[in-house]
This record gives structure tokens, C-alpha cells and sequence, in this order.
């Protein structure tokens, strides 16, 4: 069980694996993203108006900046500019703006490489639209940089509902944030890993599964597998050797 919604089209990765190995993997997801309502945004008190920038993180980042902005009557100016964290995400704004009419900043991939495209843009207000469980290296990395930056949580990452799956049993699960460990234990409390092998990508979804006392038994990125399907396939092949 992968923890994530079933990739689209039929070229994936995953697809590859299975149908290698003889595999039957299904896609679901752990969690879920609802938007805090207007009232709790004002209560926020964050005044979209006082800023010159955003900060975009992620498309569903993007979706609910709109979305806020549309819900409290606030016409974006055309001369906001947006910093995003990767060339798809910048690309991702064509759902919302002119494209080419705008000014659009992106990095590579991380927060640390689109501090570096900020650094030329130095005196702007920026607004940076999050989850209620942003990952600490993000604001820590522009308060270390000195940039002038707000946060606004216009989103929340909450469980979603898996009772369906209660009495199905998995070899693996394959989880991508510590949201998703969360999202097991509300689901079941009583979960016990037993031989189910676990996977986690990312060092604080390695944290996660650890604190909760269960078994890492696939473990992402590392030299070998720098994917979270590279670590399946050493993961299968050492089992298919016993």
C-alpha cells in the first residue's frame, strides 16, 4: 500500500515494479488538505494587502492563496511577484494568472536553493501560505536569511478516513510524511506492525515511524536508491533471495 494517490496516466514507476516483480500495489491516501474557512484566516490577522510577494511551497499552496484571496475579496495586483520552490510549481500559476505578464521567481527544489533566487529581491514583503504543519526548515531558513516574510496558514493537514481497510492486510506500507503515520494510528489505534514491512521517505517520516515504535524496514533516500521505488526493488530482491 503506497500512501499517496494512484499516480495518472499508465507510466509510472510503480507500475514498472509491480508488473517486474508480479507485485499488486495499491495507492491510497493517508491524509488530506481542507482549507481554513475565512474566519479563522482573519483571525490570523494577516493583511494580504501589506505584502509584495508570495512565497509558494507547493501547488496546493498556490490553490489556496487564490482561493483565500478570492474568498476575502482581495484583487492580487499585477505587480506581485511569486517565488516558487520549483520550475512545475511556477508553471502551476497559469491556472491562476497571466503567465508571462507576471513576475515569476523559482528554484530547483528545495527552500534553500529559492533562497538564494530571493536574495536579488531583498526589500520585498513576503507572504509565505502554509499548512499547520510546515516543515520547520522552511521559515528557519528565511528568518536565517533575513528576509521579511509572513506566515499565513490558509490549509490543514488532517487524517483521512481509512475504516474501510480495517480488515485488510498489507506486506508493506509505504509512507511520504509523518502525517501519514499520525493518519495510521487515528485510524487504528491498536495497529500492530508484526511482519508488515514499512517504508518511509524522508528523514522525519524515518523519525516518525521510529517514535511510534514500529519497525523501518525500507528506508529513502540513500546512495543505492535515490527513489522511494529504487529502495522497493533492493527491498524485494533481498527477499526474493531467502
Amino acid at each position: 500500500m503506497v500512501s499517496q494517490p494512484k499516480p495518472e496516466g499508465d507510466k509510472s514507476p510503480y507500475f514498472d515494479l509491480a508488473e517486474k516483480y508480479k507485485l499488486k500495489i495499491d495507492f491510497r491516501p493517508f491524509i488530506k488538505v481542507v482549507g481554513v474557512d475565512t474566519k479563522e484566516f482573519r483571525a490570523q490577522k494577516v493583511n494580504l494587502s501589506d505584502h509584495t510577494a508570495v512565497i509558494l511551497t507547493s501547488k496546493v499552496a498556490a490553490d489556496h492563496f487564490f482561493r483565500i484571496s478570492e474568498e476575502t475579496r482581495f484583487e492580487v495586483p499585477e505587480t506581485m511577484k511569486y517565488f516558487c520552490i520549483s520550475e512545475a510549481v511556477a508553471k502551476y500559476l497559469q491556472k491562476f494568472i497571466p503567465y508571462r505578464k507576471r513576475k515569476i521567481f523559482f528554484g530547483k527544489q528545495t527552500i534553500e536553493q529559492l533562497a538564494e533566487v530571493m536574495k536579488k529581491h531583498k526589500n520585498e514583503k513576503y507572504l509565505l501560505p502554509c499548512t499547520d504543519i510546515l516543515r520547520e526548515v522552511i521559515p528557519s531558513t528565511l528568518t536565517e536569511q533575513k528576509f521579511n516574510f509572513t506566515k499565513a496558514i490558509l490549509y490543514r493537514t488532517v487524517a483521512a478516513d481509512l475504516s474501510d481497510l480495517e480488515d485488510v492486510y498489507y506486506d508493506m506500507l509505504v509512507f511520504f510524511s509523518p502525517g501519514g503515520i499520525e493518519s495510521l494510528f487515528k485510524n487504528f489505534p491498536d495497529f500492530k506492525q508484526n511482519t508488515t514491512a514499512i517504508a518511509a521517505f524522508g528523514a522525519t517520516t524515518a523519525s516518525a515511524v521510529l517514535k511510534n515504535h514500529l519497525r523501518l524496514d525500507v528506508s529513502a533516500p540513500h546512495p543505492q536508491a535515490p527513489s522511494m521505488v529504487g529502495a522497493i526493488e533492493l527491498f524485494v530482491k533481498e527477499n526474493l533471495k531467502k
